[in-house]
């Protein structure tokens, strides 16, 4: 009688794991995780999705000594609309001995990793982008490794375009803007991105100084005296200064050919280069980056007269834009480059007033500032009003009797506190949702983990670090689509981006460290795609300029982000 009991017990659990077994295979289950490494003591996240619902399947983590060390049932899943799929999620935080597990779902299994400090190599590639993007110089085997390659572009020979034409500078003047970076996928160089990103940069600098004062990243300038940031944003900054007109304090809105290359590398450019009509929006984004970087670099002994330079310059373009509010810029004809056009500008007037403000404290900037009107919008680069908030509560104490602190807090933490509930709440634990989905939506990602990330600098309530070290993951591969957003980070990283460096050069993988558009369902690149849902909309290849270029600003708030989280992870 027991041996009979027992055979039939062993018969149903046998037909229970073919069960589970088979369902798994039905339900085509993905597991979606951080393909980095999870960081000891904080929230770590599996997804298991799925396009069907996910019925109740056991799971087990395995040590590398094949120890099982948690075990459980994955629950039914939540519907997760922007991918048409199912999502359950596996927590498994306290694993936090240093450690390669597995998880095995019904025999789908998948390796991981936790480790003390996953952001190490992650934080130095996603900076080093720039140095690799420099234009002007020549990137050496010493500290571009494998992607060396000879200089290319060298901005000694410019001429002013007829849209940019002035009587001091008359159409076919040849001008210098050396230096600067290669804005995304092409060889061409925007003010307006720029003054996103180099702003980016400079605030990672601003709050972390002792973390950025003896961390290096392997330039050419790393010898110096100087933290290296700051050197990288000296590169960019010293072009910056070079499109600004010196007889009237106006800014040229870019510096390109007339229309984009081939698949080229930068030593092989012929074309001729132009600077392209002045535009308040340029001159707002340079007063406003400007002003920054005044600051930082005059608290340097051997940068005092560059930084009285930078607000010289600064002032000079806040003037120049005061006086033409609405000089905005759409490609004068026969230019077929990008435009980064803007006609709505009240947040970068309030930006730039805002800067100025902090440097000089002179009140009379005071007077140009509404906080009322300020967007908590998550910030890019065609509303840089959230950058206003970021440096008013950086601030707070001294501009309290000179604005209304007391509101653009308010409106600050608002914002901060909506994007925290979204990570937490959705089915992916992620912020995005619907409508971000745009072109370069990992910019959108980045820039929604760098303003919550700013909040818990504020506040120090630790729900927003952990909110941001779980959004994190979305960009390393707990995502829709099982890709590493970045470059040369993760076993499943984007291999293809649309850049021209990595496609023309004979190194089968891309320039490391470059955070790829990501999904968005426009697909305006007419190339294949898997699926057309807001989060899978990407293609991992080179024709796909709508979901796999790469752009200085989309790296820009993840510089921020992980070496932020490092800075955390190894505080002592």
């Amino acid at each position: 009688m027991t041996r009979s009991i027992t055979k039939l017990l062993s018969l149903f659990f046998t037909l229970g794991l073919m069960s589970q077994v088979a369902m798994s295979q039905k339900v085509d289950l993905n597991i979606r995780y951080n393909q980095i490494g999870y960081a000891t003591g904080k929230t770590k996240l599996i997804s298991i999705n799925s396009t069907t619902p996910i019925p109740n399947i056991n799971f087990e983590i395995k040590n590398s000594s094949g120890v099982v060390v948690k075990s459980g049932i994955v629950q039914p899943g939540k519907f997760w609309k922007d991918a048409n799929e199912y999502v359950s999620v596996i927590d498994f935080s306290e694993l936090n001995k240093k450690d390669t597990y597995t998880l095995d779902v019904s025999g789908i299994q998948q390796k991981f990793i936790v480790s003390d400090n996953p952001y190490n190599k992650l934080a130095l590639d996603v900076f080093k982008y720039y140095y690799f993007n420099r234009a002007s110089t020549e990137i050496t085997e010493e500290y571009g490794g494998k992607w060396k390659r000879p200089s290319g572009l060298n901005g000694t020979k410019v001429k002013i375009h007829s849209s940019a034409a002035s009587k001091e500078r008359p159409e076919g003047t040849v001008i210098s803007v050396d230096k600067g970076w290669f804005d995304a996928g092409d060889y061409n160089m925007y003010v307006t991105n720029s003054g996103i990103s180099t702003y980016t940069l400079l605030s990672a600098y601003e709050n972390f100084p002792d973390y950025y004062n003896k961390k290096t990243f392997n330039i050419p300038e790393s010898t110096n005296n100087l933290p290296d940031i700051l050197d990288e944003v000296i590169w960019n900054l010293d072009w910056m200064l070079a499109m600004q007109d010196p007889n009237d304090g106006g800014v040229y809105h870019k510096h390109t050919g007339l229309r984009f290359s081939g698949v080229i590398m930068p030593h092989q450019y012929d074309f001729d280069r132009y600077v392209i009509k002045k535009s308040t929006s340029a001159a707002l984004n340079f007063a406003a980056v400007t002003a920054v970087a005044s600051r930082i670099f005059n608290t340097f002994k051997t940068k005092k007269k560059y930084a009285k330079r930078l607000l010289e310059a600064s002032k000079k373009a806040y003037e120049w834009a005061k006086k033409h509010p609405k000089d905005y810029f759409l490609n004068p004809k026969g230019v077929r480059t990008g435009q980064y056009e803007d006609d709505d500008l009240k947040g970068e007037f309030q930006w730039a007033a805002t800067e100025l403000l902090i440097t000089t404290a002179d009140t009379s900037y005071a007077k140009d500032i509404s906080v009322a009107s300020i967007s908590n919008e998550v910030p890019w680069w065609q509303d840089a009003s959230a950058l206003a908030l970021y440096s008013m509560m950086r601030y707070e104490k001294q501009l309290s009797k000179q604005i209304d602190v007391t509101t653009a807090k308010k409106s600050f933490l608002s914002k901060a506190e909506e994007l925290k509930t979204r990570i937490f709440n959705s089915p992916m634990r992620i912020a995005m949702n619907g409508t971000d989905y745009v072109w370069g939506s990992n910019g959108v990602a980045g820039n929604q983990l760098m303003y919550v990330l700013k909040a818990y600098e504020l506040t120090k309530n630790k729900s927003y670090l952990d909110a941001v070290v779980i959004g994190l993951d979305y960009l390393l591969g707990r995502n829709g689509v099982g890709v590493s957003y970045i470059t040369g980070q993760g076993s499943n990283a984007a291999k293809h981006p649309h850049h021209r460096t990595s496609e023309a050069d004979t190194i089968e993988e891309p320039v490391p460290g470059m955070v790829v558009g990501g999904p968005q369902p426009g697909q305006q690149d007419n190339c294949e795609y898997s699926s057309k849902m807001p989060a899978k909309s990407y293609s991992d290849t080179w024709c796909s300029y709508a979901s796999n270029e790469v752009t200085i600003n989309w790296n820009a708030p993840i510089v921020y982000v992980v070496n932020a989280l490092q800075y955390y992870q190894t505080k002592k």
